[in-house]
């Protein structure tokens, strides 16, 4: 005798087959740097220099690797030779519901002074700089979280969405006069040296340190060589990477030949001879 299988359980089954036996929840809880509490930030500088950072380089924005991850620009420090550049990656929040703001170079006297970058609730000042990929110099328009999970503005933020599928798309209109400029710091034109009423109220949240794995991002790039700006010309070859320290990856971006070269004003005497510069 044939038996017939309930219509439950028919399509359960083929549910099932379509999936490749595979039932998983469309949006997976949104991933945490778990590494380190996140510690509270302070409004200590961390570097001074005689010379302003060269411009902005551009350069495309890798995809996002992992759902829930967040686009953290890159950005001019200073080490032993002089400027070099910590590209733009993603991370792993520290905690759901945080964002990034981005530190910044500002003019202060006849010095050029490094504000950290922090997370907490809110993106909070960062001088009007326009870092790109939803920095424009105002917040942040790449993203927001709901619900706990993060959501990408596909106008500006480059995901996969076959891969990544908590998007929306919001034009962003960008009336600063920053666009045109690549000033990276607060001082320069189309910069914004006071900040909003708005974030003038979020400078009393609760503001957190990078992570770990950005400190460690921070510190690669500070030994590579061709980081340098002196020796790259103001377009690193590492301008973007998927992930912290990813730099010999693929998805790894290099900055455009936009704009003319640079040539620090000062440049950096060094004691022992330059690393072999890698490829």
């Amino acid at each position: 005798m044939t038996r017939t299988l309930p219509l439950q359980s028919l399509a359960w089954a083929l549910a099932l087959a379509l999936a490749g036996c595979v039932v998983e929840s469309p949006y997976a809880p949104a991933p945490v740097d778990t590494s380190a509490a996140p510690v509270p930030a302070t409004d200590e500088t961390e570097e001074q220099a005689s010379e302003p950072p060269p411009p902005m380089p551009v350069y495309e924005q890798p995809p996002c690797p992992v759902e829930g991850y967040l686009w953290t620009p890159g950005v001019w420090r200073w080490g032993p030779e002089g400027y070099f550049w910590v590209p733009g990656t993603w991370v792993a929040p520290p905690q759901v519901g945080f964002l990034w703001t981005p530190g910044y170079w500002a003019l202060s006297g006849a010095v050029y002074v490094f504000h950290p970058g922090h997370w907490g609730p809110h993106v909070g000042y960062y001088g009007g700089i326009d870092y790109g990929h939803g920095y424009d110099g105002d917040g942040y328009h790449g993203g927001r979280w709901v619900n706990n999970h993060f959501q990408y503005n596909t106008t500006v933020t480059n995901v996969n969405v076959t891969t990544v599928h908590n998007v929306y798309r919001e034009t962003v209109v960008n009336n600063a006069t920053v666009n045109n400029t690549r000033t990276s710091y607060v001082g320069g034109a189309g910069t914004r040296a006071a900040p909003t009423p708005t974030e003038t109220a979020q400078a009393a949240e609760p503001r957190f340190k990078p992570t770990p794995v950005q400190q460690q991002h921070h510190a690669d790039a500070r030994s590579e060589p061709l980081q340098n700006a002196a020796r790259n010309q103001g377009r690193p070859p590492i301008a973007g990477t998927p992930r912290p320290s990813a730099f010999r990856e693929p998805g790894v971006t290099a900055a455009k030949p936009v704009g003319e070269a640079y040539h620090p004003q000062h440049p950096v005497q060094r004691d022992e001879k330059p690393q072999e510069e890698r490829h």
